[in-house]
C-alpha cells in the first residue's frame, strides 16, 4: 500500500534523480560520499531518489561486489534520519529473473522503499506474455514503477498491446518512459490512455534526450469517442543526478508556467541546451558507452565524488567526452549548480575537503 502523501506527490509530478554509486579508486564503496549524494538530492529539492538503477550500476548485484542491499540501506537511512517535513519518494531498481526480482523487491520493501522500478533488461528471451506474468508476480511484493528502457543500454522494443496490459496490473502506479524514441514513447502514452486505469498511472519521462519538451507536452488520445488528456508529470532521470538544484528550479518554473497557462515557448531554448548537455554527460557520440562515467565525472568535478570510477574497468569516459563536458560548462553556466554544491559540501562531507 502506497502512503497517500507519497502517491499525491507522484501524481503531482516531481524531480527524481537516478542515484549514482560513490567509489574509491580501488573500486570500494565510498560510504561517506554515498550518503553525501543522498543529502545533496534532498537539499537540492528533489522529490525522491531511485537507487539500484542503471546509474547506480547494475553490477552492484554481482556476488563479487554484493552492494545492492547496502546501497539501498544507505539511501534509506539518510532519508529516514532527515526531518524533511515533506514526502520523499524512495524507489528501488528491480531487475533479473522472476526469483531475483522478487528477492530484490522483498529487500526494498523491508527497507521501506515505496516503489520498485521494474527493469526488463536481460529478459529478452521472454515473450511479452511471460514479461507480463513476471511483472504481476513482482507487483504482489512491491508497488511497481514501470520502465521502458532504450535498446542502446539493454532495453527491448515492446508493443502497444504489452503496455496496455501492463497498465491493467493493479499495483502499477507509474511508468518511466525512456526508449529515447518518440514513436515508442507515444505507444506507452496511448496504451495507458486505452487501459481502464488511465487515471491511476502517472507518466514520467526517462527520455534524457528530450526532458523539457516531455514536461511541456499534453497528450490527447481518442478512446471510444472520448478525448483523454495525459501529461508527463515528472521525470526519473540519470541526467538529474547532476546539477540537480538547477533541474528542480527549471522543473518548478515549467510547472508554474503550465498551471498559469503561460507561454511555454520560452522554454524551447532551455530544452535544446539541456539536450546538448545530456549528449556530453551521456556520451551520445559513442552510443552512450560513457554515460555512467560521464555523470560521475561531473559529480567529481564538483567535489561530491572522488573520481569518475565505475565497478567495471570498461566503464569509463570515452575519448573526447571530458572535453565535451568542458564545453557544456563554458557555454551554459546557468545550468550548473556549482555554487549550491560549494556552499553545502562542508555539511555533506564534514570531514573531507575537496
Amino acid at each position: 500500500m502506497v502512503q497517500q502523501a507519497i502517491k499525491n506527490l507522484l501524481f503531482q509530478g516531481t524531480v527524481i534523480p537516478a542515484h549514482p554509486l560513490a567509489l574509491t579508486e580501488d573500486k570500494l564503496l565510498d560510504e561517506q560520499r554515498q550518503r553525501a549524494l543522498t543529502n545533496y538530492y534532498m537539499d537540492a529539492g528533489a522529490g525522491g531518489v531511485a537507487v539500484g538503477v542503471h546509474t547506480t550500476q547494475f553490477e552492484i548485484r554481482d556476488p563479487q561486489f554484493n552492494l545492492f542491499e547496502k546501497v539501498l540501506k544507505l539511501a534509506a537511512d539518510e532519508v529516514n534520519k532527515r526531518d524533511l517535513n515533506r514526502p520523499f519518494i524512495k524507489i528501488a531498481g528491480i531487475c533479473g529473473s522472476t526469483d531475483q526480482a522478487i528477492g530484490e523487491a522483498k529487500i526494498a520493501t523491508n527497507l521501506g522503499y515505496d516503489f520498485g522500478l521494474l527493469s526488463f533488461g536481460g529478459l529478452n528471451h521472454l515473450s511479452e506474455e511471460e514479461l507480463l506474468e513476471h511483472s504481476r508476480q513482482v507487483a504482489e511484493v512491491i508497488p511497481i514503477f514501470g520502465f521502458y528502457l532504450q535498446p542502446a543500454v539493454g532495453g527491448r522494443t515492446l508493443s502497444f498491446e504489452f503496455w496496455k496490459e501492463f497498465a491493467e496490473i493493479p499495483n502499477v502506479h507509474a511508468i518511466k518512459m525512456a526508449p529515447f524514441d518518440r514513436y515508442k514513447t507515444l505507444d506507452v502514452v496511448r496504451a495507458v490512455c486505452h487501459s481502464s486505469r488511465s487515471d491511476e498511472i502517472a507518466l514520467y519521462t526517462g527520455n534524457d534526450d528530450n526532458i523539457v519538451i516531455d514536461l511541456l507536452t499534453t497528450y490527447e488520445v481518442e478512446v471510444n469517442g472520448k478525448t483523454i488528456k495525459k501529461d508527463i508529470v515528472g521525470g526519473l532521470l540519470g541526467h538529474w543526478a547532476v546539477w540537480t538544484e538547477k533541474a528542480v528550479e527549471q522543473f518548478n518554473q515549467i510547472k508554474q508556467t503550465r498551471r498559469e497557462n503561460g507561454d511555454v515557448t520560452k522554454f524551447f531554448p532551455l530544452s535544446n541546451q539541456v539536450t546538448d548537455a545530456n549528449a556530453a554527460f551521456f556520451d551520445a557520440a559513442n552510443s552512450f558507452k560513457g554515460c555512467i562515467a560521464g555523470i560521475n565525472e561531473v559529480l567529481a568535478r564538483q567535489g561530491l565524488l572522488r573520481g569518475n570510477w565505475c565497478l567495471l574497468d570498461k566503464e569509463q569516459l570515452s575519448p573526447g567526452q571530458s572535453e565535451a563536458i568542458d564545453r557544456i560548462y563554458q557555454e551554459y553556466p546557468h545550468l550548473h549548480d556549482n555554487d549550491f554544491v560549494n556552499n553545502n559540501l562542508n555539511k555533506w562531507l564534514p570531514f573531507i575537503r575537496k
